[in-house]
């Protein structure tokens, strides 16, 4: 795999920790309004996008290939908006660290699943024996960042 893709890939991490940290904090800064803070984070996204779009040639063919598009196709914006109200929402209840891990958790079941079988028309890519394997360390080091103090407690006991 080429090494600028992978580091792309870790600079999406912290990017989407970072978010979740600067969401929250600009919702608590507003009444503790979670969706306000997250439409506001969708427009400030919006307003770069159109611009990067329309430096890249505009969006003209691009709105008229939209209407031939199957609705399902639009999940992604329901799903962004899904994940950035549920970053700002549970980040101040859980702890950012607890919601980042299950966030991986869940992007890894996932991932794997999709990749395996290749669904929503992704290319499937066999999931080896390997990957489960550390796919299972990293479920592991979830459920030690989740409950490691109370496990460590009960041993104590």
């Amino acid at each position: 795999m080429n090494l600028i893709l992978l580091i792309m890939a870790f600079c999406v991490g912290v990017a989407m920790s970072v978010q979740a940290a600067v969401n929250t904090q600009l919702a608590a800064s507003i009444g503790a309004n979670s969706v306000v803070a997250a439409f506001v984070s969708f427009a400030c996204g919006t307003i770069v996008l159109g611009g990067m779009a329309l430096s890249r040639g505009g969006l003209g063919p691009t709105f008229a290939a939209l209407a031939t598009q199957p609705a399902w196709k639009f999940a992604g914006g329901f799903l962004g908006a899904a994940f950035v109200f549920g970053t700002v929402f549970l980040a101040p209840r859980i702890g950012l660290l607890s919601l980042i891990v299950l966030v991986i958790a869940g992007q890894l079941i996932t991932s794997m699943a999709i990749d395996h079988f290749g669904l929503i028309h992704m290319a499937a890519r066999k999931v080896s024996g390997v990957r489960m394997l550390g796919a299972g360390v990293v479920a592991l080091g979830v459920a030690v960042t989740l409950f490691g103090e109370r496990i460590v407690a009960g041993f104590g006991r």
